[in-house]
């Protein structure tokens, strides 16, 4: 069994074709999904997948690279979060890559999360583009370690790898991985404690080799599954229970929907 950790099923590239989407998931043994929020206004739509598909789930959050829009606040954070089928907070975060001047706003904003995720008790899902020296201050800072998470779509090397997991972060390997260049992703995916390694898709991005440069989709992690095996020499089934074994510790709530 395996399960993609971070996905974006609302999006229109996959959600005008979720049939055939959710065919592939099952044909490739992939049980479970969590569609990720990126903004306030886009979250009913991401409710509505996982209200209606058993074995998808819900985080809820505003993207760090996001402007113009609703802006969260702990409370709202909170309340929102208290949905049956939300089982983290964000993504959240800091991309340093889309705001160069390194906007204060962006990081008062990924305060914001953290607090909220605290007080409700449910994880994070943290996205660093270019930001790494804020996002893990911040994550200290603010006691992330409390609840922990997932720093998703890993491409950072080792040494930071290490702070994230001693913060008592997750770290999530994407079909980057299997690209032939990303030595350092192949590399943290080689290292990385087994139980404290996810796997995702972040689809529709990132489609793993051979679907690179296609849409990306949920049913396509079992590639990112069998390269992270191939770079530790274990078998891809070794992989995929540790993964889901991780899954379901990080977010115990989903493990009835995804084993009866």
């Amino acid at each position: 069994m395996l399960v993609d950790s971070h996905c974006h099923l609302d999006f229109s590239d996959l959600a005008e074709n979720l049939s055939s989407v959710l065919d592939l998931m099952r044909s490739n043994d992939v049980a479970g999904a969590v569609c990720i929020g990126v903004t306030l206004e886009e979250l009913p739509r991401v409710l509505s997948l996982a209200e209606t598909h058993r074995h998808i789930f819900a985080s809820v959050g505003v993207h760090p690279e996001t402007t113009d829009i609703k802006e969260p606040t702990v409370a709202e954070l909170v309340r929102l979060a208290q949905h049956p089928k939300v089982v983290a907070i964000g993504e959240t975060g800091l991309d340093y890559y889309w705001h160069k001047d390194q906007p204060e706003w962006q990081r008062e904003r990924f305060r914001t999360h953290i607090r909220a995720a605290i007080e409700v008790g449910k994880p994070l899902v943290v996205h660093n583009r270019e930001a790494t020296a804020d996002t893990l201050r911040i994550m200290a800072e603010e006691g992330a370690g409390q609840v922990g998470g997932i720093l998703h779509c890993f491409t950072e090397p080792w040494a930071v790898a290490e702070e994230a997991l001693a913060l008592g972060f997750h770290i999530s390997i994407s079909g980057i991985v299997t690209f032939k260049n990303a030595l350092i992703v192949k590399d943290v995916a080689s290292r990385v404690p087994l139980d404290r390694l996810l796997i995702e898709t972040d689809s529709p991005y990132l489609a793993p080799v051979p679907f690179r440069g296609k849409l990306n989709q949920p049913g396509y992690v079992k590639y990112v599954a069998e390269e992270v095996a191939r770079l530790r020499g274990i078998p891809t089934e070794e992989v995929a229970n540790a993964t889901t074994d991780n899954f379901f510790r990080l977010f115990p709530q989903t493990r009835t929907s995804l084993t009866q």
